[in-house]
């Protein structure tokens, strides 16, 4: 009688509950074994570069889809800045509503190496010089994704240009081989899963949400009626069929939430949009391009925690200073995959450039890998559904899709061997 296991997402789902419970019980015991969460995004890392590198490549050169490389990211462009500008707004409402920093008193932080974190802030001409990599192998050491992509565009039009069949076919090849490595990376999600709250909860404990448990209340409800209010209705009016891609985006959300890390949902991500009908020229450019331009959960935190500071600092911010930290936060949030702590710098920079107390980080910090959690798995959802988005409006989006099954193929070239 053969046994049949539970699916990939019932496993994450068992290994997120049980490291809350090792975690909340056995604290120790959560730290010893956060190594294991560490692995296992090690080991996710080591497939986006050569994911990227293969399918742009193929997306592009393979296809003979150059003439509509500037189209699709002008598309893209427009498309992240009108839901991330969205994001930012349904921040700003919530936490002016709520008011969570109201009561809250500032503790005092490590005021010079705050001020340190907000003078790396980049600024634009940083932002612009970073897009473009000094050396690919540096960036792929690095996953620097942004670099990664515009190499391999650029490369992408070279190898059209010279009709470099061979290389199309190698990129085919290695592309396949990528889908299976993730295939064998993911069976080990649910013991990455586990060891990662096992070590979130054992580090922060589950008290340190009741102190400032009214922000981290308002970031999820931002966050949920964004999801409800902006990302619903676009999937809708963009005829996107709502229940294969939710079936599709709850483990790449579940991985993110657990791990707070984009980067792990990425593999998983790619092959369930596709699976879903989004072509994989497309979903191989929009997901790259929107860990840096589209990062909603991001941008909705960032501006709710700077107008949060604020109000704990007992600062009355203007309508008009509140709309020009908007547009602050649209400009340097596009930087932020670009930097290390990524969130915390702009943060830092942005209340520096309004005056308000840097100590405010130092009250967040508590709570801030609970709030990462959900802003992650918000970047990852948005992401998804911008692949999505984008391919309809280009026309491709494929309604009945042939259904990818890494495993199946897997046990077809055993046979076939």
């Amino acid at each position: 009688m053969k046994i049949k296991w539970p699916s990939l997402t019932t496993q994450i789902f068992i290994g997120l509950f049980a490291g809350i419970a090792i975690g909340w019980l056995y604290p120790h015991v959560g730290l010893a074994i956060e190594p294991g969460a560490e692995v296992f995004l090690r080991m996710v890392k080591t497939i986006i570069a050569p994911l990227i590198f293969a399918t742009l490549v193929v997306g592009i050169a393979g296809g003979g889809h150059v003439s509509s490389v500037g189209r699709l990211g002008l598309k893209c462009m427009i498309y992240f800045e009108v839901v991330t500008t969205f994001a930012l707004a349904i921040g700003l409402l919530l936490v002016n509503t709520i008011q969570p920093g109201v009561g809250v008193n500032l503790t005092s932080g490590n005021e010079a190496e705050l001020a340190s974190l907000a003078a790396k802030q980049p600024n634009i001409s940083d932002i612009v010089t970073h897009i473009f990599p000094s050396s690919v192998i540096d960036s792929m050491a690095r996953g620097d994704v942004l670099q990664i992509v515009v190499f391999t565009m650029l490369f992408a039009v070279a190898v059209s240009a010279t009709k470099a069949t061979m290389i199309v076919q190698f990129c085919e090849q290695l592309s396949t081989v990528m889908f299976k490595y993730t295939g064998y990376v993911m069976k080990f999600a649910p013991i990455g899963v586990a060891c990662a709250m096992a070590a979130t909860v054992g580090h922060h404990g589950v008290s340190v949400l009741i102190s400032l448990g009214k922000l981290v209340g308002t970031l999820y409800l931002a966050l949920f009626v964004f999801i409800v209010v902006i990302l619903l209705p676009i999937a809708m009016i963009a005829r996107i069929p709502i229940k294969r891609f939710a079936q599709a985006v709850k483990e790449p959300m579940l991985i993110a939430f657990s791990t707070t890390s984009s980067e792990a949902a990425f593999p998983k991500a790619m092959l369930n949009m596709e699976s879903i009908g989004v072509p994989r020229g497309v979903v191989s450019f929009v997901l790259p391009l929107g860990y840096t331009f589209n990062l909603d959960g991001t941008t909705l935190y960032l501006s709710l925690a700077s107008v949060f500071v604020a109000q704990a600092a007992g600062v009355s911010l203007s309508i008009q200073q509140q709309v020009l930290m908007m547009l602050t936060l649209m400009l340097t949030s596009k930087g932020v995959a670009a930097v290390p702590r990524a969130s915390l710098v702009i943060l830092a920079g942005t209340l520096a450039s309004f005056n308000l107390p840097l100590s405010g980080i130092a009250l967040i910090l508590g709570v801030d890998t609970v709030m990462d959690m959900a802003r992650t798995s918000v970047n990852v959802l948005g992401n998804c559904l911008a692949s999505a988005v984008v391919a309809r409006w280009e026309g491709i989006f494929v309604d009945e899709p042939v259904a990818i099954d890494v495993e199946a193929n897997a046990e077809s070239e055993v046979g076939v061997a």
